[in-house]
């Protein structure tokens, strides 16, 4: 895995800067510790940092082609490149390496912006073409790697795959964008094509952009989306069959590497199912990794043993400290950008052990958000049941009124703790499952920001962000809509950027087979009851694996990958989560009501409520002024 970086004159052939283009390079030095390369020529530079995976004699970067005039710089892997080599070679084109970069070069010479269509794989990738005078910018089909943009008050378009390359340009705005904040609050990210800045975007996955020289227009145009076409009919057990072909095949294709490769095993059924194709591809053992915590409600170090011993695995295992507080602040440094999934801080610690083994793992991730697999999936579908029976015009008034009148008891058992339930029930479908997934509810960002930054939104709700993309659904099963919301986004804003960031923080390359393309289309055309069967999410998934795992793996309780917030909050960083979040920093930036704030953090602290969500958003938001902020300054 690698980094990119580049600077391009929208205008015209103005000089490039090499040596700021330089230090742009190596604030991604993380990302690529083998080798760094620019290139740099009248109105564009482009650098790269370079993680060598495959051909690691020949694969430098930028790369050119045979007469120099076409240029890529690229961050991913595409897995069909034999195949595509082959093509193009076939139709005249001279390659002079054994690297999937050049494939891309080629591609490009041959079939144009078309070219993204015939990739397989995970990229975020620019071309320069002199001839043309353009910049063609693309980013994978399901965003797993990023790409940053921004235009400069000189007409320079700088761009990076982290958001701190772009920090050192000296041009650039630091301006808080008030939506993004709003969207933050909402999800624990900032979904994409919004960064934290105004003037900073995220090129959304599955899109393209083509800069002319002299009359460039910034507009990202999709080339993909999740078809939710109904496929053939057919019956279980053909799907079971056809599944463990695809999901063989698709592990298949991630394991060409030339360093050390092995496997993330949480003991969860998606990272366990890769394991256990992975060993019947390889005449080797497989090397898996795992991470164990003191306590057993986030320990699932037992059924990744149980794993490991069937596979018969090289199984490394280490004990996480269950009070992992260093990890805090320099999560900041590493998403640039407030992000409040806590599970951050276990997976850079799983990343930082695999890659004492091993330079590329393959993941689970991604499983739960196309075959249902998420708890909420169940919920939302339970509700959906209700919102059928009962006409909007009667359930709104009831449930909203019940939702506001019932107690919220988070200490009560979950068959008590309906106040969330009346809430969703009162809303549309869209803004139901916008409420399920909200870390703040409507009501608690209202009272969260101050009357100042609440008129800079200017009324402006995160729910925005669902309606978009719900607007652009290619189904209307409701299951299949909430998997393309999460698909969408939290997969994109969350899991991958969780993902990228800890394992290149790491220099380790991750790649996820149930993320393949071409099986998402496959799936998403499946009858919908074969994802989530009565109670059962990934029921499929689950049924094509029982001859390959132990059913104690595949048909547990789901645990996530979490850490124990709540206690930390009201024990070993309860006075740090007061001088944060009651400090100088929180109560200067203008946004945040803090008479609210304190009543969170006592509540919490006292034991009357579970705010540990909530406190960590902020906590994160905290951090982000404290130590980003100061550096883009």
């Amino acid at each position: 895995m690698c980094g990119i970086v580049g600077i391009f004159d929208l205008h015209g052939s103005g000089d490039i800067d090499r040596e700021l283009l330089s230090r742009m390079n190596e604030r991604q030095f993380h990302r690529g510790p083998d080798e760094g390369g620019l290139h740099v020529e009248a109105g564009v530079g482009l650098g790269h940092r370079r993680l060598s995976i495959i051909d690691l004699s020949s694969g430098q970067q930028p790369l050119l082609n045979e007469d120099g005039s076409v240029v890529v710089t690229y961050n991913g892997e595409i897995y069909n490149f034999p195949e595509l080599s082959d093509e193009l070679k076939a139709a005249g084109h001279i390659f002079k390496t054994h690297s999937d970069t050049e494939v891309i070069v080629h591609a490009w010479e041959e079939w144009g912006e078309k070219c993204v269509d015939r990739f397989r794989g995970m990229f975020a990738f620019a071309i320069w073409d002199r001839n043309q005078r353009t910049l063609f910018m693309a980013r994978d089909r399901l965003g797993k790697k990023p790409l940053h943009y921004a235009v400069l008050p000189n007409g320079h378009l700088i761009f990076a795959s982290e958001l701190k390359a772009l920090y050192v340009h000296p041009l650039l705005k630091k301006e808080i964008e008030p939506t993004a904040v709003e969207e933050y609050f909402a999800f624990g990210y900032v979904p994409d094509p919004k960064s934290i800045f105004k003037n900073i975007h995220k090129l959304p996955p599955a899109h393209s952009m083509a800069l002319v020289q002299g009359e460039a227009k910034l507009e990202p145009k999709p080339y993909w989306d999740i078809p939710f076409a109904a496929g053939a009919d057919i019956s279980e057990a053909e799907a079971v069959e056809q599944l463990v072909e695809r999901f063989r095949e698709t592990v298949k294709i991630r394991m060409t590497s030339e360093v050390p490769l092995g496997a993330f095993l949480s003991g969860g059924v998606d990272s366990s199912g890769v394991v256990a194709m992975m060993a019947q591809l390889s005449d080797n053992p497989v090397n898996t990794c795992s991470i164990a915590f003191d306590n057993p409600k986030f320990n699932e170090s037992e059924f990744a043993e149980m794993v490991a011993d069937r596979c018969h695995t090289n199984h490394f295992v280490e004990k996480v400290d269950p009070d992992d507080f260093d990890l805090i602040d320099k999560l900041a440094n590493i998403y640039d950008e407030p992000y409040a999934d806590s599970s951050a801080m276990p997976t850079y610690r799983v990343c930082e052990l695999a890659k004492k083994h091993v330079t590329v793992a393959l993941s689970g991730d991604g499983a739960d958000e196309y075959f249902s697999g998420y708890r909420r999936h169940r919920w939302h579908m339970n509700e959906e049941k209700v919102r059928s029976l009962l006409p909007y015009a009667i359930r709104g008034p009831l449930f909203g009124f019940l939702g506001k009148v019932y107690p919220k008891l988070d200490w009560a058992p979950q068959f008590l703790r309906a106040k969330t339930t009346f809430q969703a029930l009162s809303r549309d479908s869209v803004s139901a499952y916008f409420h399920t997934v909200s870390v703040l509810s409507d009501d608690m960002r209202h009272k969260l920001f101050s009357p100042e930054f609440k008129k800079s939104l200017a009324g402006y709700n995160a729910v925005e962000v669902f309606r978009k993309h719900a607007a652009d659904c290619p189904s209307d099963h409701p299951l299949s809509l909430i998997e393309y919301l999460d698909l969408k986004t939290y997969l994109v804003g969350d899991i991958h950027t969780k993902v990228d960031r800890a394992s290149m923080a790491n220099s380790l390359e991750v790649r996820a087979p149930l993320l393949d393309h071409e099986l998402i289309e496959w799936v998403s055309g499946l009858n919908p009851d074969l994802k989530l069967n009565g109670q059962m999410g990934k029921y499929i998934l689950k049924k094509a694996l029982e001859p390959h795992l132990p059913n104690d793996v595949l048909y547990r309780n789901k645990m996530g990958f979490s850490v124990p917030l709540a206690e930390w909050f009201r024990g070993p960083l309860k006075q740090r989560v007061k001088e944060s979040l009651l400090g100088e920093s929180m109560r200067q930036c203008g946004i945040f009501n803090m008479d609210y704030v304190e009543h969170l953090v006592s509540q919490h602290q006292s034991g009357l409520r579970d705010y540990s969500a909530s406190i960590w958003t902020l906590l994160m938001f905290d951090a982000f002024q404290r130590q980003v902020m100061q550096e883009a300054a």
